[in-house]
């Protein structure tokens, strides 16, 4: 009898997720919060034929050589930097990834990230908790979204989302994108720097790629008006957070709220191991939260049961849903 084929999952998931693959194939999946060493993938995987990959894995040339009986690689995720998929091909592996599942709960938790910066919610906390409350007081003015220009960076599906989000709330809003797209009601199409010269909120939107890797650097900090507030719901590396702390420091900047961090991007060697301490610092102008742009308990669920049905149909042979058919390409110049 032909044995049926084994299946790794890096991550935990939801037993909807793990009956789904075992009714067809053998499971090894990561039982823990924490994710497993890279060797301890490796290992697990040396036999597998597919492998559901989150964004705390790194798949490269030399994890493939590793895997040969890898048929599939079914990410839980939109974005794949952390996949090599032209080594993938090469030795034809399949990758898939889900791609629009995340868009709605990103968005959702941008829209926080704003209003949690600009109205220095965290801040408001903080001081009942640890001072107590004695009535209203003339404190903690902040940035409303009404009658702000917002600027969206990367217009793609997250970034419209983001964008029908803000219209109830009577701001402008203006956005950027190297590919065409709709403007729609209410949005300016307008080049990438008169995005940080005319915005109030920056939210970025953007895949990480070569190009868009550090876009937000000093020099592009330096263009955004005095007191503006970034939001990065998207990927840490878009953002140079050393050069946000040092706008933070010398008041430049007006706060930065972030989901990502430049610690996670796996595919980056010389990346920061960790958050630059002035962002977690007391009294720092952030909002952090831990990467729960899709933490939404349906969402999640229904992007693991989406990654396990193109896992099955690549095993099957048939053609999987979600197939990346191009690997992370260079961006347009951001300038246009």
């Amino acid at each position: 009898m032909t044995q049926s084929p084994l299946i790794v999952l890096t991550s935990r998931v939801f037993p909807e997720t793990r009956a789904a693959l075992e009714r067809v194939a053998r499971v090894v999946a990561n039982e823990d919060s924490e994710p497993w060493s890279r060797d301890e993938v490796i290992e697990r995987c040396r036999e597998a034929n597919g492998l559901m990959a989150f964004m705390t894995d790194r798949i490269d040339r030399a994890f493939l050589e590793r895997c040969p009986r890898l048929k599939v690689i079914g990410a839980a995720l939109k974005g794949y930097d952390n996949i090599d998929v032209d080594a993938a091909r090469e030795r034809g592996v399949q990758v898939t990834i889900v791609p629009d599942l995340l868009t709605v709960p990103t968005a959702e938790l941008a829209i926080g990230l704003m209003i949690a910066l600009g109205r220095h919610i965290p801040r408001g906390d903080a001081g009942i908790r640890h001072q107590g409350f004695a009535g209203w007081r003339p404190q903690l003015y902040g940035t409303g979204i009404g009658h702000s220009t917002v600027g969206i960076v990367g217009f793609g599906l997250v970034g419209q989302a983001i964008a029908r989000r803000l219209r109830g709330f009577g701001c402008r809003i203006v956005a950027f994108d190297t590919n065409p797209f709709d403007e729609g009601a209410g949005v300016e199409r307008v080049a990438f720097d008169d995005v940080l010269k005319l915005s109030d909120f920056v939210v970025l939107g953007l895949p990480l790629t070569e190009s868009t890797t550090s876009l937000i650097d000093a020099a592009a900090i330096g263009r955004m008006r005095p007191g503006a507030l970034l939001v990065n719901p998207a990927r840490g590396s878009l953002v140079d957070e050393a050069a946000v702390a040092d706008a933070l420091e010398s008041g430049h900047l007006g706060g930065y709220a972030a989901d990502v961090f430049e610690c996670e991007d796996l595919a980056r060697p010389h990346r920061p191991m960790s958050i630059d301490a002035r962002l977690t610092a007391p009294g720092a102008r952030t909002v952090l939260t831990p990467h729960i742009g899709s933490a939404v308990t349906s969402a999640r669920r229904q992007i693991e049961l989406s990654a396990a049905s193109s896992i099955l149909q690549a095993l099957a042979g048939r053609l999987p849903a979600g197939l990346v058919k191009t690997p992370n390409m260079k961006t347009a110049a951001l300038t246009g």
